[in-house]
């Protein structure tokens, strides 16, 4: 056996030289697709608007979820800040509670009550009850309609 060169055709010379992957690109082409069967054409058309439009919504919804997930946690540590305060509020009455118990049992500190030094307060007067009444009188719960 002797090895030889293998002598190629001009039409498949002219094939290499041509374009790298022809076959594929002449085999992918809309263009055919749509003079060999319109609807086919048509529905790739509609597919690929489809997963286009699909994309875009993940995306946006990526966007969306991303955005809500940072102001959870912005809530959160607000939360969790408001929390950390009422316990130390709560801390603080309790020290002040026990410092007011603990004066208590040395009576000498504390001033004896007397009726000359009671002062009376008048309570606050509020105009906004009766007005809220009255318009809680107008409502008639028989005339609301069932369903609303």
């Amino acid at each position: 056996m002797v090895a030889a060169p293998l002598h190629q055709t001009q039409e498949g010379q002219r094939r290499s030289t041509a374009r790298p992957l022809e076959l594929i690109q002449g085999s992918l082409s809309s263009r055919q697709a749509d003079r060999q069967s319109p609807l086919l054409g048509n529905l790739h058309r509609i597919a690929d608007g489809s997963l286009l439009g699909l994309g875009v919504a993940v995306l946006g919804l990526s966007g969306l979820t991303l955005h809500w997930q940072g102001q959870w946690t912005q809530n959160f540590q607000k939360l969790e800040a408001a929390q950390r305060l009422e316990h130390r509020l709560q801390e603080s009455a309790a020290v002040l509670e026990q410092h007011h118990l603990g004066m208590t049992r040395k009576p000498a500190l504390l001033e004896p009550t007397s009726s000359q030094k009671l002062v009376y307060l008048e309570p606050p007067v509020t105009g906004q009850q009766p007005r809220l009444r009255a318009l809680l009188a107008q409502v008639n719960p028989r005339q609301i309609l069932p369903g609303y």
